[in-house]
């Protein structure tokens, strides 16, 4: 069709009223499944896009931004949303913010629904699993955080940069006898680049290396510090602060306060708690605005995919 097409247009295509088509772009709960399908089909075929007035029943805001985030109590990635916040802000979009759980069918479900609202763009915290051709499909119009992938615009951590930062801390304490606890290796970012990062080292220094991965809990540390603590053992490298936590709180009840421990987070509660703990910061606020900066980029001068390594803030 040459005219731009309205709300009333497509109702008319789809056979309903014009309210009803409202309540599909708002994802009202009650519009019946076959009616919403029919509807969304149309939409996509004619290629409609809601007006502003349309656009402000989604939500009260012309230019929206869907961030997901896989754990709503994650210090790092609430860090690096903080700062995503103010740049998006700054930028006049607002912001909706929905947890994946690392689970990748709720993140699927979510972008449905956000493609739905016709947001303008999506920041996803991504994770090992995640469907990464559901994520090709917002095109340059997203960009993923904590993920190594091609697809679409990108920013990782220097996972192996994390922890050689922590071991050359301790080497230059003339500390040799060092342990490591970390996250499984199926997770492929936390877990095995930062186990390959110990090992690597072990291997340079002709040490024989000593590790225990299991689950990114302090419950799960806590647990598998006995099976990396011998009596000549002197640190105790952690691939995450919560782990730290963890590592501390078994450390001080076998009374091995001597056992020097390292995270990576940066995070404030165990700076706070422990001061003599050192913890290597990958860069989460800095990251999380750089993510901000990518999509707001890509959304006005549709600039092409970017991929980004995060180096690590030193202390």
């Amino acid at each position: 069709m040459s005219k731009k097409l309205t709300i009333l247009d497509i109702a008319k295509l789809a056979g309903v009223g014009k309210s009803t088509i409202s309540r599909v772009l708002t994802n009202d709960p009650k519009v019946k499944p076959q009616t919403r399908e029919k509807v969304e089909r149309i939409i996509r075929e004619s290629g409609y896009v809601p007006s502003k007035s349309a656009q402000s029943m989604r939500g009260g805001s012309q230019k929206v931004i869907g961030v997901i985030i896989s754990r709503l109590d994650s210090p790092s990635e609430n860090r690096a949303v903080g700062t995503m916040l103010n740049a998006l802000y700054s930028a006049g979009y607002d912001v909706v913010i929905m947890e994946s759980q690392f689970d990748r069918e709720k993140t699927n479900e979510h972008l449905n629904v956000l493609k739905r609202r016709n947001v303008d763009g999506v920041i996803v915290f991504g994770f090992t699993g995640c469907d990464e051709q559901a994520l090709a499909e917002w095109d340059n119009r997203i960009v993923v955080i904590a993920m190594d992938t091609k697809l679409v615009s990108s920013i990782n951590y220097d996972n192996q940069g994390v922890i050689e930062m922590a071991l050359s801390h301790l080497d230059q304490q003339s500390l040799s006898r060092i342990a490591y606890i970390g996250v499984d290796p199926e997770d492929r970012t936390t877990g095995l680049a930062r186990l390959n990062a110990y090992q690597s080292w072990c291997e340079q220094k002709r040490i024989e290396p000593c590790f225990q991965t299991g689950k990114l809990s302090h419950e799960s540390a806590y647990h598998l510090v006995d099976q990396v603590l011998q009596s000549d053992t002197q640190a105790i490298v952690c691939a995450s602060d919560t782990i730290a936590l963890g590592v501390i709180k078994r450390l001080q009840e076998r009374g091995r306060e001597d056992v020097v421990v390292t995270g990576v987070g940066g995070n404030e509660l165990l700076s706070f708690l422990f001061p003599n703990v050192f913890s290597v910061d990958p860069g989460y606020s800095l990251a999380g605005e750089k993510a901000a900066n990518i999509l707001i980029n890509q959304l006005n001068s549709d600039e092409s995919v970017v991929h980004f390594t995060q180096q690590p803030v030193r202390q």
